[in-house]
């Protein structure tokens, strides 16, 4: 826990001092999402739990995960040739579209409303998983500023298969390896049920 207090500390400190991005211009990022839309949607809400709801996120965020699949810190087969030809602007505007959405709401099936419910809001003392609302907030809307990500309303099986890559390292683009370190420490259980009451939130 002191170590995600510290983490934290140092990210609202560096927040002051970053590089301003381009500046996002959600009606260019419309018009260019199209080709984003079979996976996405047309607003950034999948209608499959195989590809993430882009919808309502952070914009900085957004704006690092898709220059990071660009330049290969985050590797997917699938996203690494549709984001090759974006530019920086590219990428501000399609987050900035994005962001601008709202997220369709989840819901959480009862099986994992205690156990995720638990995890999610006081962590797992005896394995040393912290509290995921101390990054994400206790409705799951993240921290922008500090680029983490929503978790409410995404879809479950997402949520869960990202645990899982940063469990196995195979997905590597967490800052100081925060995600890696707590996923380690998670059972698949816990990722179950952890991933559906983060879905339901709101």
């Amino acid at each position: 826990m002191k170590k995600l207090l510290m983490m934290t500390v140092a990210y609202v400190s560096l927040v002051s001092v970053m590089p301003t991005m381009a500046a996002g211009d959600a009606s260019a990022g419309k018009g260019k999402a199209a080709v984003c839309a079979a996976c996405h949607g047309a607003d950034g809400n999948s209608p499959s739990n195989m590809f993430p709801k882009l919808a309502g996120q952070g914009e900085a965020y957004l704006v690092k995960q898709i220059a990071e699949f660009k330049n290969g810190a985050r590797e997917n087969a699938v996203m690494a040739p549709m984001v090759a030809a974006l530019t920086e602007q590219d990428i501000a505007d399609l987050s900035a579209y994005y962001s601008s959405n709202k997220v369709t709401p989840g819901a959480v099936s009862e099986d994992f409303l205690n156990a995720g419910k638990t995890l999610y809001r006081a962590g797992n003392k005896e394995s040393g998983v912290p509290a995921c609302m101390a990054c994400h907030g206790p409705t799951g809307a993240g921290v922008p500023a500090a680029k983490w990500p929503a978790l409410m309303g995404q879809h479950s099986t997402y949520l869960e298969a990202q645990l899982k890559a940063f469990s196995s390292g195979v997905r590597s683009n967490d800052p100081n390896s925060m995600m890696r370190d707590i996923a380690s420490k998670m059972t698949e259980a816990e990722m179950k049920a952890v991933a559906a009451y983060a879905s339901g939130l709101h």
